[in-house]
């Protein structure tokens, strides 16, 4: 089956999957997730699909699987943050350690987050204070596409700012 038929039997469903998706995570940011995780994995695996046989329940299948690996993970997570072994943080009981946390400190970004306008610096703050997408909105009067636009270019001035300032930083150790 091409890619492009595929596609059209696919939306077909759409409004199901996104329905279900909902009921699921009881959440409209987790559902919308979930069903681009869903629309991704039934793309990739499109030649396991059986023709002439439900489309609809093989991607719903897809989409509880998902669902269900999600927060079993999301669980094991919690459990290892409950432990609560001293001396051990949760940062210290994960498979991989980051460098990069070590490196940038809060002081830095902050200087940066000082050089980015308000239209930006504030809906970054409150999405990174823990704020949902759609309570930012309401606090700022903006529509949600415009706040998880302005969210991702901050992050992305940040990243870069950050990036140019290590750049130029371990060019002058180098020259030195």
């Amino acid at each position: 089956m091409t890619t492009s038929t595929f596609g059209q039997l696919f939306q077909e469903h759409t409004p199901n999957l996104q329905a279900f998706a909902l009921q699921l995570t009881r959440d409209k940011n987790d559902a919308e997730d979930l069903y681009q995780d869903t629309v991704y994995k039934a793309m990739r695996y499109r030649h396991l699909y059986q023709p002439k046989t439900n489309l609809q329940a093989w991607m719903m299948t897809i989409m509880r699987n998902t669902f269900i690996n999600e927060w079993r993970k999301r669980k094991r997570k919690q459990q290892i943050a409950d432990l609560q072994i001293p001396g051990v943080t949760f940062s210290q009981t994960s498979a991989t350690h980051n460098a990069g946390e070590s490196k940038v400190t809060m002081q830095e970004l902050m200087k940066t987050m000082d050089q980015l306008e308000e239209g930006l610096s504030k809906p970054f703050l409150m999405a990174f204070r823990g704020y949902k997408y759609e309570e930012i909105a309401a606090e700022m009067e903006l529509p949600l596409g415009t706040i998880k636009s302005r969210i991702h270019q901050a992050r992305k001035l940040l990243k870069n700012s950050i990036r140019r300032q290590y750049q130029s930083s371990n060019l002058k150790e180098l020259l030195s």
